[in-house]
C-alpha cells in the first residue's frame, strides 16, 4: 500500500480540478475570441442598421482568459508538485499560498464583470 494515499489522491483530484476549470477558462476564452462572429451575424439580421460594433474588446479579452488559463495550469502544477513533497515530509506543514488562488479569481470575476457590462453595450447598440 502507497503510504497517505487518501491524501495523494485527494491531492490528485485537487489538480486535475484546476485542470479542467483550466481548460474551461482557455476554452470559453478561444469562444470569446470568436464572438465577433456572432457580432457579426447579429448585425445582419437586425432590423435596422446598427452602428459598427467593436469586437477588439472581446478578442483582448478572449486573449486574456486563454493566457489565464495557461496560468492557472502552471500554479496549479506547481502547487500539487508542493504538496506531493510535503505529503510525503515527516515534518509539519503550515497550509500556506493562496495568494495565486484569489488573484486567479479576482481577475475571473473582473474579467465576468467587463464581459457583462460589454455584452450589455453591444446589445443596446444592436437594439438601438
Amino acid at each position: 500500500m502507497i503510504p497517505h494515499y487518501t491524501d495523494h489522491a485527494a491531492n490528485e483530484r485537487t489538480y486535475l480540478a484546476w485542470v479542467r476549470t483550466a481548460i474551461a477558462v482557455m476554452a470559453f476564452g478561444f469562444l470569446l475570441e470568436r464572438f465577433d462572429l456572432f457580432l457579426a451575424f447579429a448585425m445582419a439580421t437586425a432590423p435596422r442598421p446598427a452602428v459598427a460594433l467593436n469586437s477588439r474588446a472581446t478578442e483582448l479579452l478572449g486573449l486574456g482568459l486563454i493566457l489565464l488559463g495557461a496560468w492557472m495550469t502552471l500554479l496549479s502544477t506547481l502547487r500539487y508538485r508542493r504538496n506531493r513533497r510535503q505529503i510525503d515530509d515527516t515534518e509539519t506543514h503550515g497550509y500556506t499560498d493562496t495568494g495565486p488562488q484569489r488573484a486567479l479569481s479576482w481577475l475571473v470575476v473582473i474579467m465576468g464583470v467587463f464581459l457583462a457590462a460589454y455584452v450589455a453595450r453591444q446589445l443596446i447598440a444592436i437594439a438601438a
